[in-house]
């Protein structure tokens, strides 16, 4: 056992309460014989293994990386260093001050040169060293590859701190472009710190080397759901009232351990009690990635609408009206986020195609909870709900043809998202989880429509618990009986999404744990690969036409608007010199055309009746 004074310590110390410790280290715990083996103790480290692991992301030549420390003892400098080779020799390119609180150490580097593969190396003291590798920005690769990843439960109920080396492995060999970790990396709901360096041991080896995007979802700011509410208290148990369980600074610890390295906020402005955020957009190989934080904003559903079921945010009447909980104060990413999506939308500088990465998917996709019998009408905690901010995110990512990426549901899906008709919107992807704590299905009661011939029921077109359309095109379930091993009978595995730059094809692939991608008899989970077009992320049937467009010039970007109500319908980076707009509804619109000094604005333009009836030629500089 440990001694009292030590346990204190730990236990200070996986709290967070760097400030108490300050600077002091948990001794090796005395186990007795057969003991079990505590995952989450924070490991006595020789001083030059101090430096955990470190995060890093490029974007407008601006690098971003956050060391993640043990702590630091008593009189060790609080100062850390980094250092990039440059021309055969180190230099250092920025110092930067611990922050104790969770032992973070953030660096911003600005005219990064990110032409070339940089090694970089972090420095404590005299003795910590922590090297690793800064990618070229890949703008001049065909394909972009992003690994997805979500739900990294060390339950002891799932079987505990499972082994990553499989995951580690098949990383290298996919030899991604960059990597996201889509939240829940930390289960445990009063210890991130220690957890975060138990999450980082395991996945340090690859990250430290690739350019790696972390959001936390509710798990890892310390509950089981999270309704933000803009950032007030909750007061009930589960969090249902809304807003945050765990003290403010325990949040903003998370959130500085997950998202500092990220590039800057689109809007930096505190939400409710000073609580930060985090929302941005990356740059990368020519993809545009929207970061948004799809829990933080949204409404809680106790006593915002009325309870039918043993919880407040599960409808288990199946009587009840979709229509009735769709009430008008209840938000999904707030408004600060839906503006931000609109001036990201019409934004392509250096862009040829563009995805939203958050933690959830828009709709409710599972109908069986935790175990076969586990039905559900309809789930608060999904992004299906509330139904009118659903849909603002979803118009809103459509009108930049843009494709979803998500985790948490802890079931792998891809469906095909509609508004006001099945199919007309974003094609969302969510992985698998890391290691599947909690069980979910998709197993609606009704066989899907326009379906393929011999295709499985589940699939096709369907309504979700809110009535929202939804096409279901692939499914991992887990396997319905007990037993067998705790990762392929609970559908364990994760995503990866390759994006032909020149095609714009995208295609999502699901693969389970403990298979090697390399080996030609691997397959990934039954339903993938799935490959669809950029531009169908809005198919959208139109209404009319306007001039197909002949430019001179490839792959202008192209922005519609629609002149009475103003609003931008679109904005897209064409493939190739010929595009024919679509639109939604007859009357005039202005086509601009081309991006910086070479740009022409057309106005007054009419539609017609029938695609390429007219033709427009647009002459750039």
């Amino acid at each position: 056992m440990k001694n009292p004074a030590s346990f204190i310590i730990t236990i200070l110390a996986t709290l967070g309460l760097a400030s108490i410790l300050n600077a002091q280290q948990a001794k090796k715990p005395t186990l007795k014989k057969n003991a079990k083996v505590n995952v989450l103790a924070i490991p006595e480290v020789t001083r030059d293994k101090v430096i955990c692991f470190a995060l890093y992301t490029v974007h407008e030549k601006t690098l971003k990386l956050t060391a993640q420390l043990y702590p630091l003892k008593e009189g060790e400098t609080r100062k850390v260093r980094l250092e990039a080779k440059i021309s055969g020799q180190w230099k250092t390119v920025a110092v930067t001050d611990v922050i104790e609180r969770g032992w973070t150490a953030p660096f911003r580097v600005e005219n990064w040169d990110d032409t070339k593969d940089t090694t970089y190396r972090v420095r404590h003291g005299e003795k910590a060293t922590y090297e690793g590798l800064i990618r070229k920005n890949p703008v001049e690769k065909r394909e972009i590859v992003v690994v997805g990843f979500t739900g990294n439960s060390i339950n002891p109920g799932h079987g505990g701190n499972i082994p990553k080396e499989d995951l580690v492995s098949n990383i290298k060999k996919i030899k991604p472009d960059i990597l996201f970790f889509s939240g829940d990396q930390v289960y445990d709901h009063r210890r991130h710190y220690a957890a975060w360096l138990n999450f980082g041991r395991d996945f340090g080896e690859v990250i430290k080397d690739y350019p790696t995007i972390t959001i936390p979802d509710d798990h890892d700011v310390g509950q089981p759901n999270l309704w933000g509410h803009n950032g007030r208290k909750s007061t009930l148990s589960g969090a249902s009232d809304g807003g945050y369980i765990m003290p403010v600074e325990y949040v903003k610890e998370v959130e500085r351990a997950q998202t500092s390295h990220l590039p800057d906020p689109y809007d930096p402005t505190p939400i409710d009690r000073g609580i930060g955020t985090y929302y941005t957009d990356l740059t990368w190989g020519r993809v545009s990635f929207a970061i948004i934080e799809d829990r933080k904003f949204k409404t809680g559903p106790a006593g915002m609408i009325p309870r039918q079921g043993p919880r407040p945010d599960h409808i288990r009447n199946p009587e009840y009206n979709p229509k009735s909980v769709d009430v008008p104060q209840a938000r999904l990413l707030g408004e600060r986020q839906l503006k931000f999506l609109e001036a990201w939308g019409q934004d392509w500088t250096n862009t040829d195609i563009k995805a939203a990465l958050s933690q959830t998917i828009f709709c409710g996709g599972a109908h069986i909870h935790g175990r076969i019998g586990g039905r559900l009408h309809a789930d608060l905690d999904s992004n299906g709900w509330p139904q009118t901010g659903r849909n603002k995110a979803i118009l809103a990512l459509r009108k930049s043809f843009a494709f979803h990426y998500a985790g948490d549901q802890h079931l792998a899906t891809v469906f095909h998202h509609g508004v006001d008709e099945w199919r007309d919107s974003i094609h969302s992807f969510c992985v698998p989880s890391i290691a599947n704590l909690y069980l979910r299905w998709w197993k609606p009661l009704e066989p899907g429509k326009n379906r393929k011939p011999n295709q499985d029921p589940i699939l096709g077109d369907h309504l979700d618990g809110f009535n929202n359309k939804v096409t279901a095109i692939a499914v991992a379930n887990p396997t319905p009986t007990k037993g067998g091993d705790r990762l392929t009978t609970r559908a364990a595995g994760f995503g990866v999404v390759r994006i032909d730059k020149k095609t714009r094809d995208i295609t999502f692939i699901c693969w389970p744990r403990n298979v090697d991608v390399a080996n030609k008899e691997a397959k990934p989970y039954p339903g993938w690969p799935y490959t669809f077009n950029q531009l169908d992320n809005y198919s959208r049937k139109a209404v009319a036409y306007l001039p197909t467009l002949e430019i001179n010039q490839p792959n202008q970007v192209v922005q519609i608007q629609h002149e009475e109500s103003k609003e931008v319908v679109y904005t897209l980076r064409i493939n190739g010199k010929s595009f024919s707009p679509k639109v939604f509804a007859t009357g005039s619109y202005t086509i601009e055309i081309g991006e910086g000094d070479s740009k022409r604005i057309f106005k007054q333009v009419k539609t017609t009746a029938k695609e390429n009836a007219k033709s427009l030629k647009v002459k750039l500089k």
